[in-house]
């Protein structure tokens, strides 16, 4: 499996991000992709790594995109508990995400993903991971469903390592491919 190996330490601006370079700088030993997924979600349970683990991660991407104004905030009644939830509250801009995706595989598919944009390609990685793929097409006329879900499922059974070794700033997309196909 992919170590990770930090090339630079420079802040990104982003809070989380910026912790997650700062907990890789720490790492006495290279941690594999896998294990850091586990750890930067919270999903870990080795109790010599808990010191890596991002905290209240969801929570923490959620407030934002609050912030931002994509999602709202709101309490929502399960019978017996109240639980926050974060519904979208900007469906501009998830359109606009779901249209650059579609967009993606259909009128400027380039059938190479070494050409194709890195944060594209990132995002329909993440779809897939997320089990998400199927609603980003899903308001496509039949035969364009057909055609975008053939095309991204020809690029995601690609294997990750001949992809990675071609380079071009895409290593580390692929290793995440390769830790969720596992």
């Amino acid at each position: 499996s992919s170590q990770v190996l930090l090339k630079s330490d420079a802040p990104t601006g982003d809070v989380l991000l910026d912790e997650t370079l700062r907990h890789i700088k720490a790492t006495e030993s290279a941690e594999t992709v896998q294990t850091w997924i586990e750890l930067l979600t919270g999903e870990t349970w080795n109790p010599f790594k808990l010191q890596y683990q991002l905290r209240n991660v969801r929570e923490r991407l959620a407030k934002a995109l609050v912030e931002k104004g994509i999602l709202t905030t709101e309490k929502q009644n399960f019978l017996l508990f109240d639980m926050t939830t974060h519904p979208v509250s900007n469906a501009s801009e998830k359109q606009r995400l779901l249209k650059k995706l579609q967009e993606s595989v259909l009128e400027r598919w380039v059938n190479e993903p070494q050409r194709m944009e890195r944060r594209t390609l990132a995002l329909l990685v993440l779809a897939h991971a997320s089990d998400v793929l199927e609603n980003v097409f899903a308001s496509l006329a039949d035969d364009k469903y057909d055609v975008a879900m053939n095309r991204t499922k020809d690029l995601l059974d690609m294997d990750p390592e001949v992809e990675a070794a071609k380079g071009k700033g895409t290593e580390m997309i692929w290793a995440v491919l390769a830790a969720f196909n596992k």
